[in-house]
């Protein structure tokens, strides 16, 4: 009998809690997850609704002194939270490589671009100094940098941002990884440049045939790049689904407002951009029963006093949510 394949990733009811002057804020409360290789699975929703604490959780790469994990984070059959500084020093940029939202606060800025890509292929593939420049300069070529045998004497300041940024994948993709996390790695790249990083992005992973978690607020990148997506909210997730199901039938009063927000190009221009009235909570005053019960139009008693379970509502669809056969008797306007 054939042996059933694991995921690449499983996240198991992950908690991620930070301990302050205030007490025990739960960022990440209850977050379960799963990637296969070759898949690139977006994670959406507004700041401050715990997608980059869910990333860096996975390489546990937030401060050790004042957060906690509980949970499990399967990556190749082996728990990571269980693993010893070691094995995650030899994980961390060879195994599960990260992209990060801004690449200045990400690269050294008074060491050259070379030295940098460089030392993460000597201390992961073992190569020398100059073997590992060459790798650098190659592997700049690779993300589509002018004259690279040049760039690799340069600082961060000296170059774009979009420059920038492709040095941030040759570094993350240097050691060939089974797992990519980028953290909105798009944000502060003008649209064009926005595409051609995507696209980079997607080239490796086809080649590498890499796992992808793309963090994001952009619908169109979900759309267009996901193979599945993970809505969430305060912590939790609210909404899982493949990329299909979820824009062609969202449950979650919450992934509706989210869609709805998004314009349309063929739109009534005389009306106002659907909103969701209110703000994310913070951490400190998470509501009682839903999370998104203040913010929602289809709240009730039992939403403001009972939190619902994330469960299936149809086929590899999962929400929570008290009311979704609401959402799909349509007493809730969505605009596909």
């Amino acid at each position: 009998m054939e042996k059933e394949k694991q995921p690449l990733l499983k996240i198991n009811n992950l908690k991620t809690t930070f301990s302050t002057y205030k007490g025990e804020l739960s960022a990440v409360d209850g977050v379960s997850l799963e990637l296969n290789e070759g898949e690139i699975l977006g994670i959406v929703g507004e700041s401050g609704c715990g997608k980059s604490v869910t990333a860096e959780s996975i390489l546990q790469l937030l401060d050790e002194n004042t957060t906690t994990y509980d949970g499990e984070i399967i990556f190749n059959g082996k728990n990571l939270l269980k693993s010893s500084n070691r094995e995650l020093e030899e994980i961390r940029g060879n195994e599960i490589s990260m992209i990060f939202q801004d690449p200045m606060s990400s690269l050294n800025p008074v060491i050259t671009i070379g030295k940098q890509i460089a030392e993460s292929v000597r201390i992961h593939q073992k190569l020398s100094k100059k073997e590992s420049m060459k790798k650098a300069v190659e592997l700049l070529r690779l993300t589509g940098i002018p004259s690279p045998e040049q760039r690799v004497k340069e600082y961060p300041h000296e170059i774009s941002g979009g420059m920038r940024q492709r040095v941030m994948i040759a570094m993350a993709l240097s050691c060939q990884p089974k797992l990519l996390i980028a953290d909105e790695p798009t944000t502060a790249l003008d649209v064009t440049i926005q595409e051609q990083i995507l696209k980079l992005m997607l080239q490796f992973q086809k080649e590498l045939n890499m796992g992808i978690v793309l963090i994001t607020h952009d619908f169109g990148v979900v759309a267009n790049y996901c193979t599945k997506v993970a809505v969430m909210y305060l912590g939790q997730v609210i909404e899982e689904t493949d990329v299909k199901s979820l824009f062609s039938r969202p449950l979650h009063p919450y992934t509706v407002g989210l869609i709805n927000s998004v314009p349309q190009l063929d739109g009534d221009r005389s009306k106002e951009l659907a909103t969701i009235k209110g703000v994310v909570p913070s951490l400190t005053q998470i509501p009682k029963g839903c999370r998104f019960a203040p913010r929602c139009p289809l709240a009730t008693e039992k939403c403001l006093e009972e939190m619902p379970n994330l469960e299936s509502a149809k086929e590899n669809h999962q929400v929570r949510c008290w009311h979704y056969e609401k959402v799909l008797e349509g007493e809730l306007q969505y605009v596909n």
